[in-house]
């Protein structure tokens, strides 16, 4: 048995570079700015999966990939550039990552293929693996008494949801003038005003002290998460059983087992394990995954609802999720009042129960309805159930570490929030379209049609799953399977619905368990014994 290391926090507080005046100001803005950017690369596809999925004909993996591509580089780097930032300056990783996401977003752009949005994808979301733990941490760094922070992670909060809003605005708006490419080089152009603002404004904030760039721990998390995602990815297409699908899972356990090893040898790990002792912290993080494939499983399940089963226009898409996140801009008072006076806790317990909440009732309205006002219950319970929920998990896991640390706990935070949010559309779109394929399989034999038309629904079935079936021009055969794969559909994504209802109902309970609904504000922890 490997002992742990003994706790150590650094004595001295991270190092800021005239964090005072306009300079704080600034630090505040660029911080926001690069979260807002981030949060737009992160839901920009959201809007348009229909557009992309019939003009680039991509199966349903691919359609999954392509929104993942995004979000694997975020959760499997969010420590690794952690380190970076604490090591030689978060304005420094900042300004790199908003110019390499605008390097992802013109691949993207100039996109004719599935592999190279997909590979545009990756390198943007290779930038908002910096871009979510380094803006964080700037804000923390510079906040240090407990009303700072109470505006600062409001502020943090509020311009990720500010992201969330504009990217289906423009996302869909452009589309329904022009093609889905530019909807990604518009993302550009914005990627590098943020890396522009982020150089002229923000103060550069260190936090080196037992801090080093721990190759061995980079490499096993990351193996294990890829291993991981890759799995669950490819499981409905390669087969469950397929040796490739189980050497994935195998490995993950392994890569995993490793990471724990490494870590509890190293002098300077990159994420100190013992700060799952600190039960705030380790409930934190189980609710960020939890509650996060939540979410963005029932977002990715609405999205293929509107633009791919219902044919929604880009605009029409676009709008159920400008209303969930224009939600938190409105309530940005109310964040700080809470996160100040109430603390996480009741925040948490109300949010993940407004989400579960959210899930059942967009499960209860029929597919075939495409009108806005039966989903207006479900989308504004999502969006306040969304800003309490990202708010509180940032304070509860920042807020319980020394400041020292803060980095690390706001990297570890991104990387449980972007495993939860990168698992949600893998797994909502693997179980939909295993029950959709099922379902589709059975029902096509009672659909009249000839052996030719048979043959011709199961090929495109067998090649490019339901989805692909769904929305292939296949002339007077397509009215025919309509009825059929819509059916098939609804009732896989219907019952993905369950699934993402109950991860919410238990991030709650977890929350009530481990937080509780004491009253405790946003105030920093100042040593070991608080954090303790």
């Amino acid at each position: 048995m490997v002992a742990t290391p003994a706790y150590d926090p650094p004595t001295a507080s991270p190092g800021v570079a005239h964090a005072t005046g306009q300079r704080h100001t600034g630090t505040i803005l660029a911080g926001c700015l690069a979260v807002c950017l981030a949060q737009i690369g992160l839901v920009l596809p959201a809007a348009i999966n229909g557009v992309i999925q019939r003009s680039l004909q991509a199966s349903g993996s691919e359609l999954t990939w392509i929104s993942d591509a995004f979000l694997v580089p975020a959760a499997v780097l969010a420590l690794t550039f952690g380190v970076v930032g604490d090591l030689y300056g978060r304005k420094k990783l900042l300004v790199g990552a908003s110019l390499l996401a605008a390097i992802g977003y013109l691949v993207s752009a100039t996109s004719g293929s599935a592999v190279q949005l997909i590979t545009g994808q990756a390198i943007s979301g290779i930038g908002a693996a910096a871009l979510f733990p380094a803006s964080l941490t700037m804000i923390t760094a510079v906040t240090t008494t407990p009303a700072e922070r109470a505006r600062g992670l409001a502020s943090w909060t509020t311009a990720l949801s500010l992201g969330a809003l504009v990217a289906p605005l423009l996302s869909g708006g452009i589309v329904e003038h022009a093609s889905f490419q530019w909807a990604f080089g518009v993302t550009g152009v914005i990627a590098v005003v943020t890396a522009g603002a982020a150089w002229l404004l923000a103060a550069e904030s260190t936090a080196p002290q037992g801090r080093s760039l721990d190759r061995p721990g980079q490499i096993t998390i990351a193996l294990a998460m890829l291993s991981l995602l890759y799995g669950i990815i490819q499981g409905p297409s390669d087969g469950w059983g397929s040796a490739p699908i189980v050497l994935s899972f195998a490995g993950f356990v392994l890569f995993l087992a490793a990471f724990v090893v490494v870590e509890n040898r190293s002098a300077a790990p990159m994420l100190r394990l013992e700060l799952f002792r600190i039960r705030a912290f380790a409930a934190s993080a189980a609710m960020a995954v939890i509650g996060m494939f939540g979410f963005l499983g029932g977002a990715y399940d609405l999205s293929i609802r509107l633009g791919v089963i219902q044919h929604q226009s880009p605009f029409r898409a676009a709008v159920p999720f400008v209303i969930i996140q224009g939600i938190t801009p409105f309530i940005w008072p109310l964040l700080v009042r809470l996160l100040h006076r109430v603390g996480p806790g009741p925040m948490l317990v109300t949010g993940f129960v407004s989400l579960a909440t959210a899930q059942l009732w967009l499960r209860a309205v029929p597919v075939r309805e495409t009108g806005l006002v039966p989903l207006l219950g479900p989308l504004v319970l999502n969006g306040l159930g969304f800003g309490l929920v990202v708010a509180a998990l940032t304070a509860a896991a920042v807020n319980v570490v020394p400041p020292g640390l803060t980095g690390m706990a706001g990297a570890t935070t991104s990387l449980v929030r972007d495993l939860g949010q990168t698992l949600g559309p893998a797994v909502v779109g693997a179980v939909a379209l295993g029950m959709a394929a099922s379902r589709l399989t059975g029902s096509l034999a009672d659909a009249g049609l000839t052996p030719k038309e048979h043959g011709i629904a199961d090929a495109v079935l067998n090649a490019g799953g339901p989805l692909a079936l769904h929305t292939a021009d296949l002339g007077p055969l397509s009215a025919k399977l309509a009825p059929f794969t819509t059916d098939a559909l609804a009732h896989g994504y219907n019952n993905a619905l369950l699934l993402t209802a109950a991860a919410c109902a238990t991030a709650a309970v977890i929350a009530a368990v481990f937080v509780g609904f004491r009253s405790a504000g946003t105030a920093p922890v100042a040593n070991e014994e608080k954090a303790a």
